[in-house]
């Protein structure tokens, strides 16, 4: 598809430790990527605070987050290969989508267009609940951004992350008014599925 035609996982809380921050500022933008760590594992924080102080947010486990580096070379990929902004011209939506699933959360990866130009729109949401954290990434900035990602991903990541992409994945699954769980985990004795 050209760019011509239409087109966490459990999240952990209460850090324990912060092993690594990298810092981005991509056109007015900063960006945080933070490992963390806590009892659950460790996870990666993205932080993009915007030229007027506004905040938000994401969370992943490495796993999500490895996942979220393979699709994001992807849209690289795809933009790169998009012609130029044409400001007479514009889009003014989608250019490209991808939705991924991880155990009780659903990521969106939404490239689109507007009059400020082209980006990259990450959401997470919880399946169990409405909250919807996103942040906006500057379509330029998301090779360097990526870069930094794999970077922390290579020096962090304690194999869990290759597990969860090539292993067993969780499942969702609704009948009538009922939405029912099914979520493969790991501890020392062994896997094992949890159903809810």
């Amino acid at each position: 598809m050209s760019c011509s035609e239409s087109g966490s996982d459990d999240v952990p809380v209460g850090a324990q430790g912060d092993l690594a921050s990298r810092t981005l500022v991509l056109e007015s933008k900063r960006f945080y990527l933070d490992v963390k760590e806590n009892q659950r594992g460790r996870f990666i924080k993205v932080a993009e605070i915007s030229a007027d102080g506004r905040k938000n947010q994401i969370l992943m486990t490495f796993s999500t987050a490895a996942l979220f580096s393979q699709n994001l070379v992807k849209f690289i990929d795809f933009y790169e290969e998009c012609n130029k902004l044409d400001p007479d011209n514009l889009k003014q939506g989608e250019l490209k989508s991808e939705v991924m699933y991880k155990d009780d959360k659903k990521y969106h990866m939404d490239l689109k267009e507007n009059a400020r130009g082209r980006f990259l729109k990450v959401s997470e949401t919880f399946t169990r609940g409405y909250s919807r954290f996103q942040v906006f990434i500057p379509a330029d900035g998301m090779r360097e951004f990526q870069q930094n990602l794999g970077e922390l991903i290579d020096e962090y990541d304690n194999g869990d992350a290759e597990e969860a992409i090539f292993g067993p994945q969780n499942k969702h699954l609704r009948i009538e008014n009922k939405n029912f769980y099914f979520d493969i985990k790991k501890n020392q004795q062994g896997r094992y599925m949890t159903i809810s």
